[in-house]
């Protein structure tokens, strides 16, 4: 595991309600990645087209928890190479931390021009996380991973198809997997039905399913309807009742909708802390914490649930 990403695990762990700065003793760190799985703590994630860098910034002070750089579907074959430029320029100069970007399948000619773009970035100026179309098999997640060796930031892979659902288990449990996204755009053309909430339902659950084993936070496709906004928060809430941690947006405007939705409340934080104390004064071991098991899958959800807190906080206090 590179420096940079314990370094992200440990900034992203929660032992209770307040954490202490980092302490820098090898065996504490190494001990506390063992027992705190990594936590994806974002309700909501804007994409961007690579090709428009007058709205990078924009779109970053919608409020989104991650702001996605779309070098794949947004920008036309043409524009590849300055899209590829400006976002790994954007990227570098602020560091990383918030944005993704989604490059072309690691199987195509563009896919292999980012990744051969990414080899000579370094850690710092990496996006915190690299999303990664029509992945079919774990192989694209490896190829990404063995390219950038150390530097790999968090994959966010997208399932796309039939195909990739079957073996949405294995490419969720695939190395530096931070989370998986439904690519129902792709997905219903395949089904060659409607992007629509009932068309998807089964394979939304076989994904959460999936994601739910591998213990990684699944991601929901964006909402195409711009114009209805009850209908948007609508399936936010479906999305989130069925066990998506976030959902991604393609206008900024979209963005509150999906914070309200996924947002946890202050009783789920105020139960959250309560229950890591209990597990904290217990030391890590399982307990019977009022009247239900505490263990370590359930204070994983409890660890989201203080981190997505504490992500909205800081989008508040940044977007003020």
């Amino acid at each position: 595991m590179s420096g940079q990403i314990v370094k992200r695990h440990l900034q992203r762990c929660s032992f209770g309600p307040h954490t202490d700065p980092l302490p820098t003793d090898p065996d504490w760190v190494f001990d506390c990645l063992r027992n705190c799985p990594y936590v994806f703590a974002s309700n909501s994630l804007l994409f961007v087209p690579g090709s428009r860098g007058d709205r990078f910034q924009k779109a970053a002070a919608a409020g989104a928890g991650v702001t996605v750089i779309d070098l794949e579907d947004a920008v036309p074959a043409k524009n590849k190479l300055a899209a590829r430029t400006a976002a790994l320029a954007h990227v570098a100069d602020r560091g990383g931390s918030g944005w993704a970007i989604r490059i072309n399948p690691v199987a195509t000619a563009a896919g292999i021009a980012d990744l051969a773009a990414l080899e000579h970035v370094s850690a710092p100026e990496m996006p915190q996380f690299l999303m990664l179309p029509m992945v079919d098999s774990p192989r694209d997640c490896a190829i990404v991973a063995q390219v950038l060796g150390d530097r790999c930031p968090e994959l966010i892979p997208l399932i796309e198809s039939p195909c990739a659902l079957r073996r949405a288990l294995d490419i969720a449990k695939s190395g530096n997997v931070g989370a998986v996204m439904f690519g129902g755009g792709d997905f219903a053309a395949e089904l060659g039905v409607k992007l629509a909430w009932t068309p998807l339902l089964a394979a939304r659950q076989q994904l959460i399913l999936a994601c739910a084993e591998a213990t990684v936070p699944a991601i929901d496709v964006p909402f195409i309807h711009l114009d209805d906004a009850d209908a948007l928060g609508r399936e936010c809430a479906a999305s989130r009742a069925l066990g998506f941690r976030a959902k991604a947006a393609i206008h900024p405007r979209q963005i509150a909708a999906i914070e309200a939705a996924f947002a946890p409340g202050q009783d789920e934080v105020n139960e959250a802390a309560e229950a890591l104390r209990a597990y904290n004064d217990a030391g890590g071991a399982a307990i019977v914490y009022k009247g239900r098991m505490l263990d370590a899958p359930i204070v994983k959800q409890y660890r989201a649930v203080i981190e997505r807190s504490r992500t909205n906080q800081t989008e508040r206090l940044t977007h003020a």
